[in-house]
C-alpha cells in the first residue's frame, strides 16, 4: 500500500472517532479536610482513567486543574469561573455527549443548594443558566452531598441527570460517588451482559453498594441516590429497578426513567466502537420508541400496538443490517 493509501485508510477510521468523541468535564470540589481530598481525588482519577479508555476529551477543573481556555494565560481564576468558562466553550448542538461530574461536598439553606469549590460555590440555578444554551446530550452527575434539589433545576430533554440524594436535607458526607467511580469503567457493573457497563448499569451497582455499606455498619442510611433521564425532574430510587428496567413508577403515571441512561457508555465495548454514529444514534432513537410504545400497550389495541411493533423491529434490523455491512472487509 502506498504512503497516501495509507493516509486515507488512517482518515477513514479516525474521522469517525472524533466526530464521536465525547467530553468529560471533572470538576473536583474544596475538601474540607485532608481525608475527603484524597477520597476526591481517587474518585476523579478513576473518572479521568474511564473516560482516556473511553477516547473522550477530559477536562478537569479544582485543584491543581486548569480550564483550557486558561493553558495559555498568566491569569489565575477562581474554579467557579473556570467552569463557567469551560462550559460556555462546549460546543452547544452536537450529537456528541457531554459528561458533567460533580465531586465534593455540597450544602443546602432550605432554599439553594450549592456544591462546593475552591473559592466561590456554584448553585443549582447557576449551572442550570450556564447550561441552558446546550442543547447536546447531556449527562450531569452530582456526587454531593445535598445534590438532590440539582435535579429539579437541570432535568431537560435529552438529559440524564444522577444525585447522590434525594433531598437538599441529606446533608452528611455521601459515599456514592465513591461507588458510582469505580463502578463507571468496570465490566463487572454490566448487568444486561452485553460487553459494556451503562451510567444506568453505574448507578444501579453504585446504589446498591452504597446501601450495603449502611446496613453492613449497622447506620441509618443519610443518603438515597436518584436517576432521571425522561425530563420530569422527579427521579426514580435505585430498589424501583429489577435488572435494568424500572418496575415501578410515580403515582401520576409519569414515564419511566433508565430508558436514555441505558444507552450512555463512558467505556464502549469494541462492537459500539465500531459502530458509525449515524447509525448508533437512529438505534438508540428506535430503542426509546419501542420503550415509549411498550409503555403505552396497556392503552392501545392489540392489532395497532403489534403493527406499531413490527414497524420498529423492522426498521432495528435495518440498522443491524448496515452495521454489519460496515463491519465487513
Amino acid at each position: 500500500m502506498t504512503a497516501a493509501g495509507v493516509l486515507v485508510l488512517i482518515s477513514v477510521h479516525i474521522a469517525p472517532l472524533v466526530a464521536d468523541q465525547p467530553t468529560l468535564i471533572l470538576v473536583q470540589g474544596a475538601a474540607g479536610a485532608d481525608e475527603y481530598g484524597t477520597q476526591f481525588t481517587q474518585w476523579r482519577t478513576r473518572w479521568q482513567q474511564a473516560g482516556e479508555k473511553g477516547g473522550a476529551k477530559v477536562i478537569f477543573i479544582g485543584p491543581g486543574g486548569k480550564a483550557p481556555a486558561e493553558a495559555d494565560s498568566n491569569q489565575v481564576s477562581d474554579d467557579r469561573i473556570r467552569l463557567e468558562k469551560t462550559l460556555a466553550a462546549e460546543a452547544k448542538e452536537s450529537p456528541r455527549e457531554l459528561w458533567l461530574v460533580l465531586i465534593g461536598h455540597g450544602t443546602y439553606d432550605g432554599k439553594l443548594a450549592r456544591f462546593n469549590l475552591e473559592g466561590p460555590d456554584v448553585s443549582a440555578d447557576e449551572l442550570a443558566a450556564w447550561l441552558k444554551p446546550v442543547e447536546r446530550p447531556v449527562a450531569i452527575i452530582n456526587c454531593a452531598s445535598s445534590s438532590g434539589p440539582f435535579m429539579a433545576k437541570l432535568t431537560g430533554e435529552n438529559r440524564v441527570i444522577v444525585t447522590a440524594t434525594r433531598s437538599g436535607h441529606e446533608l452528611n458526607f455521601a459515599r456514592f460517588g465513591d461507588h458510582l467511580s469505580s463502578a463507571i469503567g468496570d465490566i463487572t457493573a454490566d448487568l444486561d451482559k452485553d460487553g459494556q457497563t451503562s451510567l444506568l448499569e453505574a448507578y444501579l451497582f453504585a446504589s446498591r453498594k452504597t446501601q450495603t455499606w449502611y446496613a453492613e455498619e449497622s447506620r441509618l442510611a443519610t443518603e438515597h441516590a436518584l436517576l432521571d433521564d425522561n425530563g420530569d425532574g422527579l427521579g426514580t430510587p435505585a430498589d424501583w429497578f429489577r435488572g435494568v428496567r424500572a418496575v415501578k413508577q410515580a403515582q401520576d403515571g409519569g414515564k419511566l426513567d433508565g430508558f436514555r441512561a441505558s444507552q450512555w457508555c463512558l467505556v464502549r465495548s469494541e462492537r459500539e466502537r465500531a459502530m458509525p454514529a449515524e447509525l448508533r444514534a437512529k438505534r438508540n432513537e428506535l430503542e426509546l420508541k419501542i420503550a415509549a410504545l411498550r409503555e403505552k400497550k396497556p392503552t392501545m389495541q392489540e392489532d395497532a400496538y403489534y403493527a406499531a411493533l413490527e414497524s420498529l423491529v423492522v426498521q432495528m434490523a435495518k440498522i443491524a443490517e448496515a452495521v454489519e455491512s460496515e463491519a465487513r472487509p
